[in-house]
């Protein structure tokens, strides 16, 4: 039975330093080859995956910015962009607030590089970037974005998430950073999307996660796989828990599950 297997970036496919094992390269490749279909299936919006080692394990699709773009088979099948006012309105209201955003699109992300030259993510995310990185000031009003996050370490945060609330739903993976994301868009509505397209059932589904953003995505799939050393509240949800990342975990999983 063809399974359609999605899998997180971060602390799932690869660590801090962009380092994936090699046992995950072959456990992807090995799935496919037996007919099975991979998918990418993550937070990061697509003008932030991009590293060469990444893309070139190959994949069939991907589902980006916490299901807001969904590509198959190299052509963009979707897309939800954010409607100038509403972003325009958003930055403003985090400001207000205290929070120092990072606008994500599909080309593009933008930043003010004073809010995060001090901070090891957004340092990372500027080296990264590189030319395709922008100003949210300089291009006011001519942002291409699908999603945003913030730090939120303000005593305001909680008056800055009842304010957006009507708007957007909260990913917090710590008390000073959030993923804001348009209402009715997570990982697993980009899941489903996907396999209405191509025809597979959601019991045929495993997903591989590490972290709160993985929760809708582990609970929809037939099979939630969660990394060894994810969070705990991951691995308490998950059908499956593998080894750790960097222990060979997906090809583990792979392998116990029946794909390789």
């Amino acid at each position: 039975m063809k399974k359609a297997v999605f899998f997180d970036i971060d602390r799932t496919i690869w660590n801090w330093k962009n380092e994936i094992p090699e046992s995950t390269v072959s456990a992807i490749r090995r799935l496919r080859a037996n007919g099975h279909l991979a998918f990418l299936c993550t937070g990061r919006a697509r003008g932030y995956i991009r590293h060469p080692d990444l893309l070139g394990i190959g994949f069939d699709g991907i589902v980006s910015g916490c299901g807001t773009m969904i590509e198959y088979q190299g052509e963009t099948v979707f897309y939800h962009e954010l409607e100038q006012p509403l972003v325009e309105w958003t930055v403003r209201t985090v400001r207000k607030h205290g929070f120092k955003p990072i606008l994500e699109g599909r080309r593009h992300l933008y930043l003010e590089l004073e809010d995060f030259d001090k901070d090891l993510y957004g340092r990372k995310v500027i080296a990264e970037m590189g030319d395709d990185l922008r100003s949210i000031d300089a291009e006011w009003g001519r942002w291409e974005v699908s999603k945003l996050s913030c730090t939120t370490d303000t005593p305001e945060r909680e008056a800055c998430f009842a304010e957006l609330s009507e708007y957007y739903d909260f990913l917090i993976h710590d008390p000073t950073v959030a993923e804001i994301v348009p209402k009715g868009f997570d990982k697993a509505t980009g899941m489903r999307d996907v396999c209405g397209m191509i025809g597979v059932d959601m019991a045929d589904t495993i997903a591989f996660g590490d972290s709160e953003n993985d929760r809708a995505m582990i609970i929809t799939a037939g099979t939630g796989v969660a990394m060894g050393d994810g969070s705990p509240a991951i691995r308490e949800i998950a059908d499956y828990v593998t080894k750790p990342m960097e222990e060979g975990g997906i090809y583990h999983a792979c392998s116990e599950l029946g794909l390789l």
